[in-house]
């Protein structure tokens, strides 16, 4: 695949950038070329699905290790690659981005982090097997997540009401059921 950039260079880091740079770097260019940000400009789209991509696969570290091993070829189907030109793509912190780059921004309001709201739950991973071209063109995936609740004897405190912190026996301190 020749037409394709080194992903080190779409984010504009070192081969030796850590984690947190890669974030960072990816982060500031999917806030400049998000397709909300820019409607209607195409090559501000190309830029952020170019970013994504990179981002996929530089912030996780199995498929970083066969970038550096293998370049654009390991997510070919074939060296060391995911095989039959698969490509899992993993959405973890996605969220958690976007609500960083963009949280208050549509009339959201202020900080997710308010303490008089409700406390953010445990973070949902999911793996999503897309192919290569999906992953460049976009796509649309249907997942199914369980939601939790808050413990309505507790109210998410994870202790029993009126007493010092003490283990709630309805959801076993975990604030939730």
């Amino acid at each position: 695949m020749a037409d394709k950039r080194d992903y080190y260079e779409v984010l504009g880091v070192p081969k030796d950038a850590d984690d947190a740079a890669i974030k960072k770097a990816y982060r500031q260019l999917a806030k400049k070329y998000h397709p909300d940000m820019n409607p209607g400009d195409k090559e501000a789209e190309i830029k952020f699905k170019e970013a994504s991509e990179a981002y996929a696969v530089l912030s996780d570290a199995e498929k970083r290790r066969q970038y550096d091993q293998f370049g654009h070829a390991a997510f070919e189907g074939g060296a060391g690659g995911a095989g039959a030109g698969g490509f899992d793509f993993d959405f973890g912190d996605m969220g958690d981005i976007f609500g960083d780059l963009f949280g208050g921004m549509f009339g959201g309001g202020g900080s997710r982090r308010n303490s008089n709201g409700p406390r953010r739950g445990a973070d949902v991973r999911v793996n999503v097997r897309i192919t290569f071209d999906e992953s460049v063109r976009g796509t649309t995936k249907k997942i199914d997540v369980t939601l939790k609740d808050e413990c309505s004897s507790c109210h998410g405190t994870g202790a029993k009401p009126g007493t010092s912190p003490e283990t709630c026996s309805k959801c076993g301190g975990r604030g939730q059921v």
